[in-house]
Protein backbone atom coordinates (compact mmCIF):
# COMPACT_ATOMS: atom_id res chain seq x y z
CA UNK A 1 0.00 0.00 0.00
CA UNK A 2 1.16 3.50 -0.81
CA UNK A 3 0.96 5.24 2.56
CA UNK A 4 2.15 8.51 1.00
CA UNK A 5 -0.97 8.41 -1.18
CA UNK A 6 -3.15 7.94 1.91
CA UNK A 7 -1.39 10.90 3.57
CA UNK A 8 -2.00 13.07 0.49
CA UNK A 9 -5.67 12.08 0.40
CA UNK A 10 -6.17 12.95 4.05
CA UNK A 11 -4.34 16.25 3.60
CA UNK A 12 -6.71 17.15 0.73
CA UNK A 13 -9.78 16.91 2.96
CA UNK A 14 -11.03 20.15 4.55
CA UNK A 15 -10.51 20.57 8.29
CA UNK A 16 -14.23 20.05 8.95
CA UNK A 17 -13.69 16.35 8.25
CA UNK A 18 -11.47 16.03 11.31
CA UNK A 19 -13.03 18.57 13.68
CA UNK A 20 -15.52 16.01 14.98
CA UNK A 21 -15.42 12.24 14.36
CA UNK A 22 -18.37 11.16 12.22
CA UNK A 23 -20.81 9.00 14.12
CA UNK A 24 -21.23 6.78 11.08
CA UNK A 25 -19.48 6.18 7.79
CA UNK A 26 -21.32 4.98 4.70
CA UNK A 27 -19.93 3.41 1.53
CA UNK A 28 -22.83 3.32 -0.91
CA UNK A 29 -22.77 1.00 -3.92
CA UNK A 30 -24.75 0.99 -7.16
CA UNK A 31 -28.08 2.73 -6.73
CA UNK A 32 -27.71 3.34 -2.99
CA UNK A 33 -26.60 6.96 -3.27
CA UNK A 34 -29.95 7.96 -4.73
CA UNK A 35 -31.66 6.43 -1.69
CA UNK A 36 -29.75 8.52 0.85
CA UNK A 37 -31.67 11.32 2.51
CA UNK A 38 -29.24 14.05 3.52
CA UNK A 39 -29.72 16.82 6.02
CA UNK A 40 -27.47 19.77 6.72
CA UNK A 41 -24.60 19.30 4.23
CA UNK A 42 -21.23 20.35 5.62
CA UNK A 43 -19.13 19.21 2.66
CA UNK A 44 -19.59 17.83 -0.84
CA UNK A 45 -16.30 16.81 -2.46
CA UNK A 46 -15.92 14.95 -5.79
CA UNK A 47 -13.75 11.84 -5.70
CA UNK A 48 -11.61 13.46 -8.41
CA UNK A 49 -10.55 16.03 -5.81
CA UNK A 50 -9.17 13.37 -3.47
CA UNK A 51 -5.68 12.14 -4.42
CA UNK A 52 -5.58 8.39 -4.89
CA UNK A 53 -9.33 7.98 -5.13
CA UNK A 54 -10.14 9.43 -8.54
CA UNK A 55 -13.42 9.86 -10.34
CA UNK A 56 -15.81 6.92 -10.37
CA UNK A 57 -15.77 4.94 -13.61
CA UNK A 58 -19.02 3.02 -13.03
CA UNK A 59 -22.48 4.25 -14.03
CA UNK A 60 -24.68 4.56 -10.95
CA UNK A 61 -21.88 5.80 -8.69
CA UNK A 62 -22.03 9.56 -8.08
CA UNK A 63 -18.38 9.66 -7.03
CA UNK A 64 -18.39 12.16 -4.19
CA UNK A 65 -17.76 12.40 -0.47
CA UNK A 66 -20.62 13.96 1.46
CA UNK A 67 -20.35 15.10 5.08
CA UNK A 68 -23.73 15.94 6.57
CA UNK A 69 -25.87 15.90 9.68
CA UNK A 70 -28.99 13.75 9.96
CA UNK A 71 -30.96 12.31 12.87
CA UNK A 72 -28.62 14.15 15.23
CA UNK A 73 -25.63 12.30 13.80
CA UNK A 74 -22.64 13.47 11.80
CA UNK A 75 -22.29 11.17 8.79
CA UNK A 76 -19.51 10.78 6.24
CA UNK A 77 -20.88 9.11 3.11
CA UNK A 78 -18.95 7.95 0.06
CA UNK A 79 -21.50 8.02 -2.75
CA UNK A 80 -20.06 5.30 -4.92
CA UNK A 81 -16.84 3.34 -4.68
CA UNK A 82 -13.84 2.15 -6.68
CA UNK A 83 -13.48 -1.54 -7.53
CA UNK A 84 -10.58 -3.96 -7.90
CA UNK A 85 -11.59 -4.68 -11.50
CA UNK A 86 -10.92 -1.06 -12.49
CA UNK A 87 -7.24 -1.96 -12.42
CA UNK A 88 -5.96 0.91 -10.26
CA UNK A 89 -4.81 -1.31 -7.39
CA UNK A 90 -6.07 -1.60 -3.84
CA UNK A 91 -5.46 2.01 -2.79
CA UNK A 92 -8.62 3.55 -4.30
CA UNK A 93 -10.71 0.55 -3.18
CA UNK A 94 -9.82 0.82 0.50
CA UNK A 95 -9.06 4.56 0.66
CA UNK A 96 -12.59 5.43 1.90
CA UNK A 97 -12.08 3.09 4.85
CA UNK A 98 -8.68 4.59 5.63
CA UNK A 99 -10.04 8.13 5.44
CA UNK A 100 -12.94 7.23 7.72
CA UNK A 101 -10.48 5.66 10.15
CA UNK A 102 -8.39 8.83 10.16
CA UNK A 103 -11.51 10.93 10.73
CA UNK A 104 -12.18 8.87 13.84
CA UNK A 105 -15.23 6.98 12.61
CA UNK A 106 -15.90 3.80 14.56
CA UNK A 107 -19.05 2.63 12.74
CA UNK A 108 -19.34 1.73 9.05
CA UNK A 109 -22.24 0.56 6.89
CA UNK A 110 -21.21 -0.84 3.50
CA UNK A 111 -23.86 -1.34 0.82
CA UNK A 112 -23.93 -2.96 -2.58
CA UNK A 113 -26.06 -4.28 -5.41
CA UNK A 114 -25.86 -8.06 -5.63
CA UNK A 115 -27.05 -11.04 -7.61
CA UNK A 116 -29.29 -13.45 -5.76
CA UNK A 117 -28.25 -17.10 -5.41
CA UNK A 118 -30.57 -18.36 -2.67
CA UNK A 119 -34.02 -19.46 -3.86
CA UNK A 120 -35.42 -17.49 -0.92
CA UNK A 121 -34.33 -14.21 -2.55
CA UNK A 122 -35.88 -12.28 -5.41
CA UNK A 123 -35.05 -8.96 -7.12
CA UNK A 124 -35.96 -6.06 -4.87
CA UNK A 125 -35.17 -7.89 -1.62
CA UNK A 126 -32.60 -6.53 0.81
CA UNK A 127 -30.08 -8.72 2.61
CA UNK A 128 -28.02 -7.97 5.71
CA UNK A 129 -24.65 -9.71 5.54
CA UNK A 130 -24.12 -12.36 8.18
CA UNK A 131 -20.77 -13.39 6.71
CA UNK A 132 -18.86 -13.48 3.44
CA UNK A 133 -16.87 -15.83 1.22
CA UNK A 134 -13.87 -14.68 -0.80
CA UNK A 135 -13.57 -17.14 -3.72
CA UNK A 136 -11.50 -14.58 -5.64
CA UNK A 137 -8.64 -15.25 -3.25
CA UNK A 138 -7.38 -11.66 -3.38
CA UNK A 139 -6.93 -9.65 -0.20
CA UNK A 140 -6.07 -5.97 0.43
CA UNK A 141 -4.08 -6.92 3.54
CA UNK A 142 -1.43 -8.71 1.49
CA UNK A 143 1.85 -6.83 1.84
CA UNK A 144 3.51 -4.98 4.71
CA UNK A 145 1.41 -4.50 7.85
CA UNK A 146 -0.21 -1.08 7.66
CA UNK A 147 -0.24 1.19 10.72
CA UNK A 148 -3.73 1.24 12.20
CA UNK A 149 -4.91 -1.87 10.35
CA UNK A 150 -4.50 -4.35 13.16
CA UNK A 151 -2.23 -7.39 13.52
CA UNK A 152 -0.54 -9.42 10.79
CA UNK A 153 -3.19 -12.15 11.04
CA UNK A 154 -6.52 -10.47 11.87
CA UNK A 155 -9.38 -12.60 13.16
CA UNK A 156 -12.31 -12.91 10.75
CA UNK A 157 -14.70 -14.85 12.99
CA UNK A 158 -17.15 -11.95 13.30
CA UNK A 159 -16.52 -9.38 10.56
CA UNK A 160 -20.09 -8.07 10.60
CA UNK A 161 -21.13 -6.52 13.90
CA UNK A 162 -24.11 -8.26 15.50
CA UNK A 163 -25.38 -5.07 17.11
CA UNK A 164 -25.41 -3.10 13.86
CA UNK A 165 -27.03 -5.99 12.01
CA UNK A 166 -29.72 -6.07 14.69
CA UNK A 167 -30.35 -2.35 14.16
CA UNK A 168 -30.84 -3.04 10.44
CA UNK A 169 -33.30 -5.83 11.21
CA UNK A 170 -35.25 -3.58 13.58
CA UNK A 171 -35.23 -0.78 10.99
CA UNK A 172 -36.61 -3.22 8.42
CA UNK A 173 -39.36 -4.21 10.83
CA UNK A 174 -40.19 -0.53 11.41
CA UNK A 175 -40.50 0.11 7.68
CA UNK A 176 -42.01 -3.22 6.58
CA UNK A 177 -38.98 -3.82 4.36
CA UNK A 178 -38.26 -7.34 3.13
CA UNK A 179 -34.90 -7.98 4.79
CA UNK A 180 -33.12 -11.32 4.68
CA UNK A 181 -29.87 -12.42 6.30
CA UNK A 182 -27.23 -14.25 4.34
CA UNK A 183 -23.71 -14.86 3.09
CA UNK A 184 -22.19 -12.72 0.34
CA UNK A 185 -19.62 -14.10 -2.11
CA UNK A 186 -17.04 -11.67 -3.49
CA UNK A 187 -15.76 -11.98 -7.05
CA UNK A 188 -13.18 -9.76 -8.70
CA UNK A 189 -15.28 -8.87 -11.77
CA UNK A 190 -15.78 -7.27 -14.19
CA UNK A 191 -17.34 -10.33 -15.81
CA UNK A 192 -20.55 -11.63 -14.33
CA UNK A 193 -20.23 -15.16 -13.01
CA UNK A 194 -20.87 -18.28 -15.06
CA UNK A 195 -23.73 -20.63 -14.14
CA UNK A 196 -21.13 -23.21 -13.05
CA UNK A 197 -19.48 -20.68 -10.73
CA UNK A 198 -22.85 -19.79 -9.22
CA UNK A 199 -23.55 -23.47 -8.54
CA UNK A 200 -20.14 -23.72 -6.85
CA UNK A 201 -20.80 -20.64 -4.70
CA UNK A 202 -24.21 -22.02 -3.74
CA UNK A 203 -22.55 -25.24 -2.62
CA UNK A 204 -20.22 -23.14 -0.44
CA UNK A 205 -23.21 -21.55 1.28
CA UNK A 206 -23.38 -18.22 -0.55
CA UNK A 207 -26.78 -16.52 -0.77
CA UNK A 208 -25.73 -13.59 -2.99
CA UNK A 209 -22.77 -12.55 -5.10
CA UNK A 210 -21.12 -9.26 -6.04
CA UNK A 211 -17.91 -7.43 -6.93
CA UNK A 212 -17.38 -5.22 -3.86
CA UNK A 213 -17.84 -4.82 -0.10
CA UNK A 214 -15.60 -7.65 1.10
CA UNK A 215 -12.27 -5.81 0.61
CA UNK A 216 -13.60 -2.75 2.48
CA UNK A 217 -15.08 -4.94 5.22
CA UNK A 218 -11.80 -6.85 5.66
CA UNK A 219 -9.80 -3.66 6.15
CA UNK A 220 -12.40 -1.91 8.31
CA UNK A 221 -12.81 -4.87 10.64
CA UNK A 222 -9.04 -5.35 10.91
CA UNK A 223 -8.76 -1.65 11.80
CA UNK A 224 -11.25 -2.06 14.63
CA UNK A 225 -14.36 -0.49 13.12
CA UNK A 226 -17.84 -1.87 13.71
CA UNK A 227 -18.99 -3.05 10.28
CA UNK A 228 -22.38 -3.86 8.81
CA UNK A 229 -23.09 -4.96 5.24
CA UNK A 230 -26.30 -4.52 3.27
CA UNK A 231 -27.17 -5.79 -0.23
CA UNK A 232 -29.95 -4.89 -2.61
CA UNK A 233 -30.74 -7.98 -4.67
CA UNK A 234 -31.09 -6.59 -8.18
CA UNK A 235 -31.24 -9.79 -10.24
CA UNK A 236 -30.89 -13.52 -9.90
CA UNK A 237 -27.40 -14.79 -10.65
CA UNK A 238 -26.37 -16.56 -13.86
CA UNK A 239 -28.17 -19.79 -14.62
CA UNK A 240 -31.01 -19.17 -12.17
CA UNK A 241 -33.30 -16.99 -14.28
CA UNK A 242 -33.20 -14.76 -17.34
CA UNK A 243 -31.28 -15.13 -20.60
CA UNK A 244 -28.50 -12.69 -19.67
CA UNK A 245 -27.23 -10.22 -17.07
CA UNK A 246 -26.51 -6.50 -17.49
CA UNK A 247 -25.59 -3.46 -15.45
CA UNK A 248 -28.65 -1.69 -16.85
CA UNK A 249 -30.80 -4.34 -15.17
CA UNK A 250 -29.00 -3.66 -11.87
CA UNK A 251 -29.62 0.09 -12.08
CA UNK A 252 -33.25 -0.35 -13.10
CA UNK A 253 -33.95 -2.53 -10.07
CA UNK A 254 -32.25 -0.16 -7.63
CA UNK A 255 -34.33 2.71 -8.99
CA UNK A 256 -37.43 0.63 -8.42
CA UNK A 257 -36.36 -0.35 -4.90
CA UNK A 258 -35.02 3.12 -3.97
CA UNK A 259 -37.99 4.11 -1.73
CA UNK A 260 -37.55 0.96 0.37
CA UNK A 261 -33.78 1.45 0.52
CA UNK A 262 -34.25 5.10 1.55
CA UNK A 263 -36.68 4.26 4.33
CA UNK A 264 -34.39 1.53 5.68
CA UNK A 265 -31.30 3.78 5.67
CA UNK A 266 -33.18 6.61 7.37
CA UNK A 267 -34.63 4.37 10.07
CA UNK A 268 -31.27 2.65 10.63
CA UNK A 269 -29.65 6.04 11.26
CA UNK A 270 -32.48 7.00 13.62
CA UNK A 271 -31.96 3.80 15.58
CA UNK A 272 -28.18 4.33 15.57
CA UNK A 273 -28.74 7.81 17.01
CA UNK A 274 -30.99 6.36 19.70
CA UNK A 275 -28.33 3.77 20.54
CA UNK A 276 -25.72 6.51 20.78
CA UNK A 277 -27.74 8.66 23.16
CA UNK A 278 -29.01 5.84 25.35
CA UNK A 279 -25.99 3.55 25.22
Amino acid sequence: MNTALFDAAAAALPSCCFRQPPDCGLILGSGWGQALQTGNALLRLPFAGIPGLGASTVVGHAGELLLFERQGLRIAAFLGRRHWYEGAGWEPVVLPVELLRRMGTRTLLITNAAGGISPNLKPGDLMVLRDHINPAGINPLIGPVMPGWGPRFPDQSKVYDAGLSDLLRKAACDTDASLFEGVYAFTSGPCYETPAEIRAYASMGADAVGMSTVPEAIVAHAAGLRVAGLSCITNMAAGISGPHLSHEEVLAQTRKTAPVMAALLETFLARLARERWTG
